[in-house]
């Protein structure tokens, strides 16, 4: 990057251009041109000015909104008629003006036009989409605007797209240290784009020059570390993000079966009903708070969690309860509960999937070391996750609850002789299992579709993750859930997401069979049991 802003700083003061305060009238009247040459180098010399009156006159080329009247070119601005090269408005007004056709060419090339003169926008947004689209392809007549904007630009996500577009540029150039300087800052640059050029510049016949061949071919071998680098970051990522969904999906599935022993086939659809809690926030914040509306998640959290623990007690009192030692008939019950929510949220709300939105400070991402862009959603999805599972191990370790909890789950006879009540106990175990699952609801709206159907794909996985980790541990199931979220994500991107699904499945299947009592053994009466 060094010797590229060299380069550019001894192209700037070689170059007798300076800011005009009005676009060129000749730049400007040869826009009317008959023939498209004209039109192009028209354009080619508005683009070089930094001016914002050359960026108005070529988007009102681009809009239809420039017109030839006599002599002059003319541009219309709120139903009125102003001169296109001074910005002066002309009263009264030409009568029966030209419009200046345009072909398609010509529209190519004015995209990257008003590009190059964005990038004097003080707007970053606007800096940077015009700088993403020229890193797209620039050609040499836009290296005078880009070495401009490359020194005055300070943000550095512009700064890199701006100087793969410069590089872009200057691999044309006659000058071969010009050339060089090139090669060497696409070695910087992070993006997949500089790789194929970097690849041309390989051939001797594209490129005479051997050193630049050289400077291309360290460069290349940069930019392919540093993109396997951020590859592989994304895909810890991703995994890490898979598995926080996991975990919050399974987290209340292993204290219910844990404590109880029931294969609750209902779990996915309380996912379902916490994600659906977040709608109807959702909805409520936007017609009465509108103001507020991106505060939504924070008040959906605990609706969600009261939504899914009185459904939980609800399942619990009304069916459950009675299928205690019967796992087929409990598998079965809950199971016909399952269809019911389901068939009951297509009722309530549509079979249609609904939209829950992501507020404005979970949009975008974060740049990590300049190699991998890690959205801000799935970051606070793997932040949220580990505070449930704090205040989950909390909850189950160091309250009253928690201990009556362990105490049946050990042994519930004796817990039951020495004045536990034991299916109190089993009715805020299951509800505090069905109020996580809620949670997790509300973490998978952010990431996926809301609809009657959405917590059915997460069941089995739900089930892999509790039996891997050791039936009621907690422990057992975060480093399950992690671990299949990231050997996951790294398999599907060697052999495809429907292979790695099945070779997942075979590895637990193997597992099990190996050490039934998953990752982490049940210990002392626990293992009796």
């Amino acid at each position: 990057m060094r010797r590229l802003l060299q380069a550019t700083a001894a192209l700037l003061c070689c170059s007798a251009a300076t800011a005009l305060a009005a676009p060129d009238p000749r730049a400007v009247r040869q826009l009317a041109a008959e023939d498209t040459e004209g039109k192009l180098a028209a354009i080619r010399a508005l683009a070089t000015e930094a001016d914002p009156g050359a960026a108005r006159v070529l988007q009102a080329l681009a809009d239809g909104a420039l017109l030839l009247a006599g002599e002059r070119v003319v541009l219309l601005e709120d139903g009125r008629a102003v001169d296109a090269a001074t910005g002066e408005r002309l009263e009264p007004a030409p009568e029966s003006p030209d419009p200046i056709t345009i072909n398609n060419r010509v529209r190519r090339a004015l995209g990257p036009a008003l590009a190059a003169l964005q990038l004097q926008d003080p707007r970053r947004e606007v800096r940077l989409a015009a700088a993403r689209q020229l890193a797209g392809g620039a050609d040499a007549a836009l290296a005078a605007p880009l070495s401009r904007a490359l020194l005055a630009e300070r943000d550095a996500a512009v700064k890199d797209f701006l100087a793969l577009a410069y590089a872009q540029a200057t691999l044309g150039s006659g000058d071969a240290s010009a050339r060089l300087a090139a090669a060497t800052a696409l070695g910087e640059s992070g993006d997949p784009g500089a790789r194929g050029l970097l690849e041309r510049l390989l051939d001797a016949r594209a490129e005479p020059d051997p050193k630049v061949r050289a400077a291309a071919a360290v460069s290349l071998r940069t930019v392919e570390w540093r993109l396997a680098r951020g590859e592989l970051v994304g895909r810890i990522f991703s995994g890490l993000s898979l598995g926080s969904i996991l975990l919050l999906a399974s987290l209340g599935l292993a204290i219910s079966y844990g404590v109880m022993g029931v294969i609750n086939m209902a779990h996915g659809e309380l996912l379902m009903v916490g994600a659906y809690a977040a709608f109807g926030v959702q909805a409520l914040f936007r017609r009465y708070l509108p103001s507020a509306a991106d505060l939504y998640v924070v008040a959906a959290l605990p609706a969600a969690f009261a939504a899914a623990f009185l459904v939980g007690v609800a399942m619990e009192r009304t069916v459950i309860r009675f299928l205690y030692h019967r796992p087929l008939e409990s598998l079965l019950a809950t199971w016909g509960v399952s269809l019911l929510l389901t068939q009951s949220a297509r009722v309530l709300f549509g079979a249609q999937n609904v939209e829950v939105a992501n507020p404005s400070w979970m949009s975008g991402g974060a740049s990590f070391l300049g190699i991998a862009v890690l959205p801000w959603n799935r970051i606070a999805i793997v932040a949220f996750a580990l505070g449930v599972l704090a205040v989950v191990w909390l909850l189950l370790n160091r309250t009253r609850l928690g201990l009556h909890v362990r105490a049946v789950t050990q042994n519930r006879a004796m817990a039951g002789c020495v004045g536990v009540a034991t299916s109190r106990v089993d009715t805020l175990a299951f509800g505090l299992g069905a109020g996580v699952a809620g949670l997790g609801g509300v973490a998978l709206s952010q990431i996926a579709n809301v609809g009657p159907d959405m917590g059915q794909g997460y069941i089995v996985d739900a089930f892999m993750v509790v039996v891997l980790g050791g039936v009621g541990q907690l422990a057992g199931a975060a480093w399950a859930a992690l671990g299949l979220g990231v050997a996951s994500k790294f398999l599907e991107g060697w052999t495809g997401a429907v292979v790695a699904k099945i070779a997942i499945l075979v590895f637990v299947i193997v597992f099990i069979q190996r050490r039934p009592q998953g990752l982490f053994a049940p210990k002392g009466r626990l293992a009796e049991g």
